[in-house]
């Protein structure tokens, strides 16, 4: 499926992401046709309403599965690395990138050792790409400067958490092995703006998720620090109306998307959870010779001064969940809090998260 013309591309029901989405991890481009960038493009079957899941195959194992929403009515692909085992039946782990939604450099793929360490696990690894400074949530409205992709695909509203908490879950694991009941098990972890989604989406589809992971996610958006960090999120990528999100704030569509104020949803039913933040203080990844960083002083600067800022917000965030869990009596053995001593927003320290919060995975899921 390489080489097509954008027209041929677009009759066939073919979209392409950026190769070296997949092999070097260059940010992928999910407009129509065949699109360029380093390495080339590789194109994909999309998704349909009547066809609701189309998978294909590319270099390294790998696949981009295309899963159709109804609730959106729209496609969205995933990068997908299967079990190492080969079993189709394994667990799922939904791996969300923060607040570029995969549409940008800032990716699982392209930041992390993500393949590489999870590529001799016996388990399903999917990232979504798409969601864009969309909080990965159900949108009251529709919204065309939200920063995604996605609101080019349709004129509904966005409903990611619809997709990620039952679309995606029941249209992939059904395809993949054919199992959606209490024996298939399913993680999410996610960093950043999407480490506050997955908070929500323990507290609104109880059960669903049997490992829940947030790093540096902040867990407060219907106060005023949670909701200067949504303000700064979606502004930065697309500048949409907010009262088209959750509705005028303060107002009860914040509050019921405040992961502390819900967290006596999880009282009586907790997922094994591993929330994560560091102080903002600069830390082992704060050096010039982080590959990330390769010796420049100004990509230094910018992670140690804005970096820290973002990280000692979702420090505060962070310790009151674990105030509040602490109050409704939440055991440690479910929810581990890891207070990194020092470290910032940024790659070094969510990929050292998914090495440490893999022992608590593997338990959840029985891998």
């Amino acid at each position: 499926m390489r080489g097509l013309t954008a027209r041929q591309a677009a009759t066939r029901g073919i979209s392409s992401l950026a190769v070296a989405a997949l092999a070097i991890g260059v940010l992928p481009s999910l407009g129509s046709g065949v699109a360029g960038a380093q390495g080339g493009t590789i194109s994909y079957t999309k998704a349909t309403a009547s066809n609701k899941v189309a998978e294909t195959d590319v270099n390294g194992g790998q696949k981009i599965v295309s899963v159709w929403s109804d609730a959106m009515g729209a496609e969205i692909p995933s990068i997908v690395q299967p079990p190492a085992n080969g079993n189709r039946n394994a667990p799922v782990l939904y791996l969300l990138n923060g607040a570029g939604g995969g549409e940008d450099s800032a990716t699982w793929q392209a930041q992390s050792d993500v393949t590489r360490f999870m590529g001799d696990k016996n388990m399903w690894t999917v990232t979504p790409i798409g969601g864009r400074g969309t909080y990965y949530t159900d949108w009251q409205n529709y919204d065309p400067n939200v920063g995604t992709n996605i609101v080019k695909k349709t004129n509904k509203p966005l409903k990611l958490e619809t997709f990620m908490t039952w679309e995606l879950p029941f249209q992939f694991e059904n395809h993949f092995g054919g199992s959606v009941d209490e024996n298939r098990k399913r993680g999410i972890a996610a960093i950043s703006m999407t480490g506050t989604s997955v908070l929500n989406y323990a507290e609104h589809a109880p059960g669903r998720f049997q490992f829940v992971g947030a790093y540096s996610g902040c867990a407060e958006t219907a106060t005023p620090i949670g909701h200067a960090a949504v303000q700064v999120v979606t502004q930065f990528t697309g500048g949409p109306n907010l009262d088209n999100m959750w509705g005028p704030f303060p107002g009860q569509g914040w509050t019921d998307n405040d992961p502390v104020a819900g967290a006596w949803k999880l009282k009586d039913k907790t997922p094994v959870m591993y929330i994560t933040s560091g102080n903002g203080l600069p830390g082992p990844h704060e050096t010039l010779d982080n590959p990330r960083i390769d010796g420049n002083v100004g990509v230094l600067a910018n992670q140690a001064i804005v970096g820290g800022v973002l990280e000692a917000a979702t420090n505060y965030c962070t310790a009151n969940l674990g105030r509040r869990f602490n109050e409704l009596g939440i055991p440690g053995d479910k929810a581990h809090f890891n207070y990194r001593p020092n470290g910032t927003h940024s790659w070094g320290y969510w990929q050292d998260d998914l090495h440490d919060s893999w022992p608590h995975m593997a338990f959840a899921l029985g891998v």
